[in-house]
Formats: structure tokens, sequence, C-alpha cells
């Protein structure tokens, strides 16, 4: 995974997402999910391209319970866009670098 990606756990996802000054992009993941993994590079490509303007974190579900019961995260991956602490956009499912960065540009006006 490329470095552009950051893991945020329970007990740093409201420093990290909430708090955060820069709009971020939420992959709620599961090691065992399939289309998780193959979004993966996908949103490596999208954290170095929107490098200055979203940040990009993953949050595992499974180890990181307390966040996804909280958010009602049920289906895997599921992508969540957040800015200024407030939940803007949620896409579930796999979907393309072009969907992805619509999805980016349309909540966000980036």
């Amino acid at each position: 995974m490329g470095s552009a990606v950051h893991h945020v756990r329970d007990d740093t996802f409201e420093a990290e997402v909430l708090k955060s000054t820069t709009p971020v992009l939420v992959d709620y993941w599961a090691e065992w999910c399939g289309p998780c993994q193959m979004i993966g590079p996908l949103l490596d490509q999208v954290a170095a391209g929107y490098a200055d303007k979203v940040k990009v974190v993953k949050v595992d579900v499974d180890d990181n319970q307390a966040t996804a019961a909280k958010y009602g995260i049920r289906g895997h991956p599921t992508l969540m866009i957040f800015s200024n602490g407030e939940l803007k956009t949620t896409k579930t499912g796999v979907v393309s670098k072009a969907q992805l960065t619509q999805l980016i540009d349309a909540t966000l006006g980036v």
C-alpha cells in the first residue's frame, strides 16, 4: 500500500478524520473482502493525485468495530467523505477511478 494512504483506528478516528483541516476520504474495508482489495491500488492513486486537497485513510472494520458501528457500515467497501468534521457523502461498493474522482470533485468542489 502506498504511503499516501494512512490507517486509522477507533482511537485515532476523531483526530485524523473529524478534526482534520483537510477533507478526508475514508475507506471502510476488511482484509477478507475481495472488492476491498480491488480498490486498494485505486485509493493509492487518488491519494497521490489529490495529496494537497484530500487525505485518504483506511479503517479496518474488523479491528475497529466501534467506528464501523457508529457510521452504520454494513457493506464493504464503503467510502465516506468528511469535510470540517461532517459526513458529506457515502458510496458503498467498488468504484472506478473516474467514478471516485468525480465523487470527490462533486462533493468538495475540488
